[in-house]
């Protein structure tokens, strides 16, 4: 039986029931069961800091960690000697972290809405108020055109 979105009979695998049903990808499994175990003590060792973070790679001795920016990458770097010893302890033999500045796969996919922002009519109001006290000067001219432009569409 075909899976089909319409006949709900069918229900569908999770990701390990997946991965064991298949022989080529069956040899995945050990590798994503390792990784999740390194994910899970990262987590209980950084609780607060690492949410934002995940395993981005774990070569030999060296593990590397994406964070979303540089100042939580600083902020991670002061807690390595703690996380290498919570780690190590608990059988990882980790050597060295590094750390990736790289946007997290929930946020690099994220699309625009294609809505644009909401603005309540007191807002539009105040903008074209706004456009028409500006004095006309060379410098407030492009001010005034994109405040006089908003104050259409949103009206328009």
């Amino acid at each position: 039986m075909r899976f089909s979105f319409t006949n709900r009979n069918y229900a569908p695998l999770e990701a390990t029931n997946f991965l064991q049903g298949n022989a080529t990808l069956a040899r995945l499994l050990p590798a994503v069961q390792r990784m999740a175990n390194l994910q899970r003590d990262c987590q209980e060792v950084l609780p607060a800091a690492f949410k934002h973070c995940e395993i981005f790679a774990f070569d030999g001795a060296e593990l590397t960690l994406a964070v979303p920016n540089t100042a939580l990458a600083a902020k991670l770097k002061q807690q390595v000697p703690a996380l290498l010893q919570t780690l190590n302890g608990k059988g990882w033999q980790i050597n060295n972290i590094r750390f990736r500045v790289q946007m997290p796969k929930g946020l690099a996919h994220a699309r625009p809405s294609g809505e644009g922002l909401k603005l309540p009519e007191t807002a539009v109001n105040s903008f074209d108020e706004l456009s028409q006290k500006l004095e006309p000067t060379a410098a407030n001219e492009p001010l005034i055109e994109a405040m006089k432009r908003l104050v259409a569409r949103r009206r328009g």
